[in-house]
């Protein structure tokens, strides 16, 4: 079984941190600072396969589950990130049962689904060291798709129900935009489909995670009963620290 979803069935909230640097530097300095599971993202941050690839050899060395959230859902990315070693995903905007089922075809092997095959080529195989990896990788692999828009909201038990769907995890900022509120996801609109959102999770027996919009609301996410939760990003650390440092010098 993926690992990170094993924990996630123990019940204890897993804390993660946003990486949107993409460079391996500052991804082994946060990996170093002992979160549950760091997001490296290809969707909104400046990777490609071979910068995500050296962020994930930095990384390497620490217990930390190593997230890669894809542009889109299309089985080019989804396999390129597979390869070079990530054994969890998330996907972004997904809106329906049967695109989550195509995301999940993305991730298997033939029969069970449509994912180029490459073994000895393959970082995720040990280059062809893993004499079982064709056959046992559907089982490492582990899919979290993210609901962010009204569309995603109005089926999400249907998308939840698809085998091979992990977990579930909310983007309040795009969320925010779907529902009429661009860049106020503290809206009450927003907040109240967030928590109808978690509660519709949890009962269909899925993990839930959440990007928290700042440590009170993790905080209160948790409460909720959410599973994992990033507790915030790379950049903002680096942009909050410096601007503090800066404020202790007036001009």
């Amino acid at each position: 079984m993926n690992a990170m979803i094993a924990q996630l069935a123990l019940g204890r909230p897993l804390i993660g941190l946003w990486q949107a640097l993409a460079v391996p530097y500052t991804a082994e300095i946060c990996a170093g600072a002992r979160f549950d599971w760091l997001l490296f993202d290809g969707e909104h941050a400046p990777n490609t396969a071979q910068t995500l690839l050296a962020q994930l050899q930095a990384v390497a060395p620490f217990p930390v589950h190593a997230v890669a959230r894809v542009p889109i859902g299309d089985p080019v990315y989804i396999k390129q990130y597979l390869d070079i070693g990530f054994s969890t995903l998330l996907v972004p905007v997904v809106e329906s049962a049967r695109q989550a089922r195509d995301i999940v075809a993305a991730t298997r092997f033939p029969p069970r689904g449509i994912r180029g095959v490459a073994s000895a080529t393959s970082r995720a195989s040990g280059f062809g060291a893993d004499s079982q990896f064709l056959l046992t990788a559907h089982e490492k692999t582990g899919l979290i798709v993210q609901i962010e828009t009204r569309a995603g909201l109005d089926v999400l038990e249907e998308i939840a129900a698809i085998e091979g769907v992990d977990a579930l995890f909310i983007g309040p900022s795009d969320l925010s935009a779907a529902l009429g509120h661009l860049g106020n996801p503290r809206h009450p609109d927003v907040q109240s489909a967030i928590d109808d959102a978690i509660a519709r999770i949890l009962a269909v027996g899925k993990p839930a995670g959440i990007f928290a919009l700042d440590a009170d609301d993790a905080v209160r996410r948790i409460a909720q009963g959410v599973s994992f939760v990033s507790v915030g990003t790379d950049i903002g650390l680096l942009g909050s620290g410096a601007r503090a440092l800066r404020a202790r010098f007036p001009a």
